[in-house]
């Protein structure tokens, strides 16, 4: 048990997540959009880091696989060929995703908009891979939370040390990559998703605080900080986007 967050808040203790969880609120609108017959896609599914849980219930929340027809895990990173999680991995060169035209139903990326460099050319490999009425589900920070304000004020080569400090070990060097922030934005989801094409579903939300050293006092301050700014929008932008037919 996460003793932090059940010192923050008292919930955790029944059933090891609070009412605010981001994972939980993310992963549960993408069961909705499930069907038995869809082939998802898990891109930048990485080694299937987020399975590390000994909650049973976040870990079937999180699991796609056995829910669909075939989860296929994309990666830059050659550990996606570890993931168990999925049903085939593929290495991306970052550039064209190694699928054929329309042939996924959902695309979900969780914690990785953030490293996107070119923006424009990962959306059109998005919307040549998905098929018409297919979903694109992505979890990122928003461009004007906490974490994303801080991340652009340190140079990327810190990154790694720090996460390990700031979210108290739960981090591992290699599941850390570079960040620009270019995706991180109601105004970059339109533009880069336009209406004309797309049934934009997105919204801002704030989970609880994931880096606080896994201090429940600074746990407290992180709160109080992101219920007053909280007017400017949430913590996190939660993408779900509907490819409409063309």
């Amino acid at each position: 048990m996460s003793s932090y967050l059940a010192a923050g808040y008292p919930e955790y203790n029944a059933g090891g997540f609070t009412r605010y969880d981001g994972g939980l609120e993310f992963y549960g609108r993408i069961n909705a959009l499930l069907q038995p017959s869809m082939v998802a896609i898990d891109l930048g599914a990485g080694r299937g880091q987020q399975f590390e849980t000994d909650n049973r219930y976040r870990y079937e929340m999180l699991r796609i696989q056995g829910k669909v027809a075939k989860v296929i895990g994309i990666d830059i990173d050659p550990a996606v060929l570890t993931n168990t999680h999925v049903d085939e991995a593929l290495l991306y060169d970052g550039v064209r995703l190694p699928l054929d035209d329309q042939s996924a139903d959902l695309i979900y990326c969780d914690w990785v908009l953030e490293h996107i460099e070119r923006p424009q050319v990962f959306c059109a490999e998005v919307d040549r891979v998905l098929r018409p009425g297919g979903w694109f589900c992505a979890r990122t920070p928003n461009s004007i939370s906490i974490l994303a304000l801080a991340s652009r004020a340190i140079p990327n080569a810190l990154h790694a040390r720090l996460l390990r400090k700031i979210q108290a070990g739960r981090r591992q060097a290699q599941d850390v990559f570079p960040t620009f922030y270019r995706m991180n934005s109601h105004a970059a989801i339109r533009r880069l998703f336009p209406d004309r094409d797309w049934l934009n579903c997105t919204y801002t939300r704030s989970a609880e605080p994931g880096y606080a050293f896994g201090s429940p006092t600074i746990t407290r301050i992180m709160r109080v900080i992101q219920y007053l700014k909280h007017p400017l929008g949430g913590e996190c932008l939660y993408v779900f986007l509907q490819k409409k037919g063309r």
